[in-house]
């Protein structure tokens, strides 16, 4: 009887500890809102304000973002320029390509292509991110979420990893103008 209650009692700690080891998924957000559409929010103007993290939580570096978005039917360009709070500038330039729910991404300092998916409020892109030089120049994986606030707002919080380590995390918050 101590065994077959043992046994259970195992089976129901391994279940739970699996359960807590589950992926989320942008269809995890199918049914929130509002919904998260880049060619919709990611159009005209939009300012961001957000810091990166060591893994122990530590912020390292903030930042200050403006971007210049445009749309031509389903290929979008987000011109994001960067002012870090170490003085430092820094430009990135996505060309991105909208096919049903999934967004195809290109960037100078993207190793590849991103690929992402929509679902609800919330994107996901993965991506490889050649770091600048002067930090390194290391590929990094990049595990990238974002969910609409609302019409105007939306969080942004992505994963630097590598070999499955991680190494930071950045945070911004955007504002549509």
């Amino acid at each position: 009887m101590i065994r077959k209650f043992a046994a259970a009692w195992l089976s129901l700690l391994l279940l739970g500890l699996m359960a807590g080891c589950a992926t989320v998924t942008p269809q995890d957000y199918a049914r929130e809102s509002p919904k998260l559409d880049l060619k919709t929010y990611f159009n005209g103007k939009v300012d961001g304000w957000g810091m990166v993290q060591d893994r122990s939580g530590k912020v390292l570096r903030r930042m200050v973002v403006e971007m210049e978005c445009t749309w031509n039917g389903d290929e979008g360009v987000l011109d994001e320029s960067f002012r870090w709070s170490d003085g430092k500038t820094e430009k990135r330039v996505w060309k991105i390509r909208k096919q049903g729910g999934r967004y195809i991404g290109t960037a100078g300092d993207v190793v590849g292509e991103a690929q992402g998916e929509a679902a609800g409020n919330a994107l996901q892109w993965r991506y490889v991110l050649r770091l600048p030089e002067d930090v390194g120049g290391y590929e990094m994986n990049m595990d990238d979420w974002m969910w609409m606030v609302d019409d105007k707002t939306l969080t942004n919080r992505t994963t630097m990893s590598k070999l499955g380590v991680k190494f930071a995390e950045i945070t911004i918050f955007f504002r549509k103008r």
